[in-house]
């Protein structure tokens, strides 16, 4: 069956009018994990022993993310750790190398280990094929015991790799969530963004979903792109809605050093009108939405109020106990984040994959590169994460954790966003939440929360 976006009855609320200039620039910085690779450093061999790191922390509901680094195509605006292509053998050498991880981060864990949810990501989990993803499904079955049709398992995919034999297996391993990058529904702006793809592609991947029966769709879409108009943002925005995904995630257009777009890109827009415009997008996008019966979880995430309960199931990716497999993977502890080491260019993390598939068993047992975590560190990953939360943060959790409040550790911080008007008055003294504005605002706010350290790691970071 063709859907289209005539499927659905829009309201058509006004586009918001464009705001002042802001004073602060409102995209610097997208906060999902704090703090970001770019602050991690090379660890000493003997001082990242996975065994010591993982001795003493809870066990009994542990986060599962599986890493592939493989995309059938680069998006101009990625700068996430992925290569284009597999030569022949490189995929099976990649899930040699997953296997040889798995028995020993098994074996570092235990056997009390449990898992409460899981998740592929990368890349592109479903650029493996049918037989290679039920192998990835019985690594994280039989080789670290997640039982993955008891727990909640979201997947990424784009839609060229979204088959019917790989959805097949998917939803046969008890996959909860389908992430399907969209972007946009309009070809021209598909294009503009370097993500060759037909919108006729585009729906019958969707439909594919949709017949494979896994409960949760998320669609991702973008705004900002070059010669985006508030019209084709509204026709993006109908196309998704016209499938009733259960999830929708709209992310504001980054052009990032060393991507398509950075090397290419000639802008459109000087820096004070794209953020006007992308402002003025994303209130349209989150007004719509709201309209159409979707609560905001974030600044990004849209949930249909009517989703299954499995759409609940958040995968926990920025919490300690996250346990990662994959050379692009991180692993939280409550002492040390840790990962291997990070690239955005295409020749640099085309090394790091195949030194990852070359490591023996033993090379899996200590930590390459991280970031040690502080009490004070930990305050601030805590307040960013939950602040940033649409529903906010209820003081007694931040008070039973630390011992002390918000207001204590960062008042000049949390009076500079009362001041422009980003925290939520209404709230009460229990609860901090920020404002409407403030979370238009969050990729502002988030940054200004980053430590000295944070700040000067990241800015002594050398792009690769």
């Amino acid at each position: 069956m063709t859907i289209t976006e005539t499927t659905v009855t829009e309201t058509q609320a006004p586009l918001t009018e464009a705001a002042p200039p802001p004073a602060v620039r409102p995209y610097q910085h997208y906060v999902y994990a704090y703090p970001h690779k770019t602050a991690y450093r090379a660890l000493a061999r003997e001082q990242a022993s996975l065994h010591k790191l993982w001795a003493d922390e809870p066990k009994n509901s542990l986060s599962l993310y599986f890493h592939i680094p493989f995309c059938e195509v680069r998006c101009g605006f990625c700068n996430l750790f992925t290569r284009i292509g597999a030569p022949d053998g490189l995929t099976t050498a990649y899930l040699d190398a997953l296997e040889r991880q798995a028995g020993a981060v098994r074996e570092t864990l235990g056997d009390g280990a449990r898992f409460s949810n899981a998740a592929f990501g990368g890349g592109t989990p479903t650029f493996l094929r049918a037989a290679e993803l039920e192998r990835l499904c019985d690594l994280a079955e039989h080789g670290l015991g997640a039982d993955l049709r008891a727990i909640p398992l979201s997947v990424e995919a784009s839609p060229a790799t979204a088959t019917a034999d790989r959805l097949a297996v998917l939803a046969s391993r008890g996959t909860t969530r389908l992430s399907l990058g969209v972007q946009s529904f309009v070809d021209t702006e598909a294009r503009t963004a370097v993500r060759p793809q037909r919108r006729s592609d585009v729906e019958a991947a969707l439909a594919r979903i949709r017949d494979a029966g896994i409960p949760v769709l998320n669609i991702d879409l973008i705004y900002g792109i070059d010669g985006q108009t508030e019209e084709s943002w509204r026709r993006s925005l109908g196309s998704a809605l016209a499938w009733r995904p259960e999830e929708l995630y709209l992310y504001p257009l980054y052009v990032r050093p060393l991507t398509g777009l950075g090397r290419h890109r000639v802008p459109a827009l000087g820096d004070a009108e794209w953020d006007e415009q992308r402002l003025r997008l994303y209130r349209y996008g989150r007004d719509h939405l709201l309209a159409q019966g979707y609560e905001q979880v974030s600044m990004r995430m849209f949930r249909r109020a009517d989703a299954p309960a499995t759409a609940g199931e958040d995968y926990a990716c920025q919490t300690d106990g996250m346990v990662g497999l994959g050379c692009g993977a991180r692993s939280y502890t409550s002492t040390l984040h840790y990962s291997f080491d990070y690239a955005v260019d295409m020749h640099r993390i085309r090394g790091i994959v195949d030194d990852y598939t070359a490591r023996r068993a033993e090379d899996f047992r200590h930590a390459d590169y991280g970031w040690r975590m502080t009490e004070e560190e930990a305050r601030r990953r805590h307040l960013l994460q939950s602040l940033l939360q649409a529903e906010g943060m209820p003081v007694a959790d931040y008070r039973s954790r630390f011992g002390t409040t918000p207001g204590d550790d960062f008042a000049a911080e949390l009076e500079r966003f009362g001041d422009r008007g980003w925290l939520d008055d209404s709230a009460g003294p229990e609860l901090l939440r920020l404002s409407p504005e403030g979370l238009a605002h969050s990729d502002a706010l988030g940054p200004e929360l980053f430590s000295a350290a944070v700040r000067e790691r990241m800015a002594a970071y050398e792009p690769k």
